[in-house]
């Protein structure tokens, strides 16, 4: 059976969702399969957008495909799949389900484990990644070979279910931002930004009005909705110490063993020790940036997703 995951969606905003639709059910179509569609609005206004909001008006930096993931797909999907007598079900993540465990998939350029960690333990023996296991590049090749409608179509950007609609313009639609100072450390004024709720710790910004580049976000006022810049990414010394929130834990910790952490989506690796009493992460080596919080933290043995939570101040 196939199953389209009907979201929410902005009336204010472009969105392709019908395509998107009309598409799915040509593949539906094409391989002679039943078709449906799951109104998941709801559970995807509730703990995905609202969520969103909530956390940039706070000054933090989400992960909505985390939630994505946890309370969508693999929350209202998967009841959805389940309550219909299905034995499993399948999605196009770049991952790998394999003896009970969650591991990276094979594409490393495209493997999506980062923001799977929060799926339970329990539901891992139900999902499969058929394409965990294979190079884009041949997913592209069996999908014109199969003569599949959507071989040619490009890859999905931006915000889980929003389609081609970009998180700044969301972001300034929802808040109805107005423009800002940015200033260097010292104060010196460098730039005008498009609203200080819209941008993240560590991101990179285009200013106008600007003295050569590049800026990037290291802190930012929203009362005053301001922004501070630098060349670099990093404002202060890294942290040795992370806590984390929303724990969730995949396979058995051990406070012996040396595990390599991921921090943001193609983050670079960093060796860390885990404390499951304290919920805590210590940097062994290999960190070069500051933790950013309301990110995913996700720690690995090899291939394996051992345990993930979201970074606290």
């Amino acid at each position: 059976h196939g199953v389209f995951i009907q979201g929410w969606y902005p009336e204010e905003l472009p969105c392709t969702w019908k395509e998107d639709r009309m598409d799915a059910m040509r593949v539906a179509a094409q391989l002679h399969i039943p078709f449906h569609t799951l109104d998941a609005s709801k559970e995807y206004k509730e703990s995905v957008i609202d969520y969103l909001l909530r956390e940039y008006k706070a000054g933090r930096t989400p992960n909505p495909d985390i939630m994505c993931n946890r309370e969508v797909k693999f929350g209202a999907f998967y009841r959805f799949a389940r309550e219909h007598s299905a034995d499993f079900i399948a999605t196009g993540h770049y991952a790998l389900s394999e003896d009970g465990s969650l591991k990276r998939g094979l594409d490393e350029s495209k493997d999506q484990s980062y923001f799977l960690w929060a799926l339970g333990k329990e539901q891992l023996p139900n999902i499969l990644f058929p394409l965990g296991g294979l190079q884009k590049d041949a997913v592209r090749s069996l999908a014109s070979t199969f003569s599949l409608p959507t071989a040619e179509k490009k890859d999905s950007q931006g915000i889980c279910f929003l389609g081609n609609v970009s998180m700044e313009d969301f972001l300034s639609q929802s808040f109805h931002t107005e423009k800002g100072r940015a200033v260097a450390l010292d104060g010196t004024y460098v730039g005008e930004h498009h609203g200080a709720l819209v941008y993240t710790i560590g991101e990179r910004v285009t200013l106008t009005g600007t003295l050569p580049g590049p800026w990037y976000v290291l802190s930012k006022d929203i009362v005053k909705n301001e922004l501070v810049v630098g060349h670099t990414r990093a404002l202060t010394t890294p942290t040795d110490t992370i806590r984390l929130s929303s724990v969730n834990i995949l396979e058995p910790i051990s406070e012996t063993i040396v595990y390599q952490a991921q921090y943001r989506y193609h983050g670079p690796s960093v060796s860390v020790t885990y404390n499951k009493k304290t919920e805590e992460v210590s940097v062994v080596s290999g960190h070069t940036e500051p933790f950013v919080a309301g990110q995913s933290l996700v720690l690995y043995q090899n291939d394996v997703v051992v345990v993930g939570g979201i970074i606290e101040e």
